[in-house]
């Protein structure tokens, strides 16, 4: 297989994030039916604010793809989640590779973008890597690589 033209490629990088946010969507939503607001509201409140956070960039880059004339990435119709999510530790846990692949994916649409979906994608990938942090996470010098 050829690799994407040029022209096409950043398109096909927010595309490959868009996918990646429809994942996010899912299993945020899983994860949020699995804590307790109150027997851990940290948690909670964490797992809700990315779950938002995560919706809202989906749905940026909805419109961002057809705004390039392009069709946006379905969702898949399910994404796998652990067998057990029975306690906060297993729910932090999956949060956390979640949020690193979120953080791997925007690595690679800031290289592959320019200008303001750069400046974009910047921020989701910082706004990942301290979101890593509240789940248990370690600070890195280059997250997402």
């Amino acid at each position: 297989m050829s690799p994407p033209r040029a022209a096409s490629a950043p398109i096909d990088a927010l595309q490959t994030a868009l996918a990646a946010e429809h994942a996010a969507v899912f299993v945020y939503g899983a994860l949020g039916g699995q804590t307790s607001q109150s027997d851990d509201p940290t948690l909670y409140a964490e797992i809700t604010d990315a779950y938002v956070t995560h919706r809202g960039r989906r749905d940026r880059l909805v419109r961002v793809i057809e705004a390039a004339g392009r069709q946006p990435v379905a969702a898949e119709p399910g994404y796998d989640l652990p067998v057990d999510l029975s306690t906060p530790i297993a729910v932090a846990d999956r949060a956390l590779q979640l949020e690193r692949a979120c953080a791997a994916t925007y690595a690679f649409v800031v290289a592959s973008t320019s200008e303001d979906d750069r400046r974009w994608a910047v921020d989701a990938l910082l706004d990942t890597a301290v979101r890593e942090l509240g789940f248990g996470g370690r600070p890195e010098r280059l997250p997402g690589l």
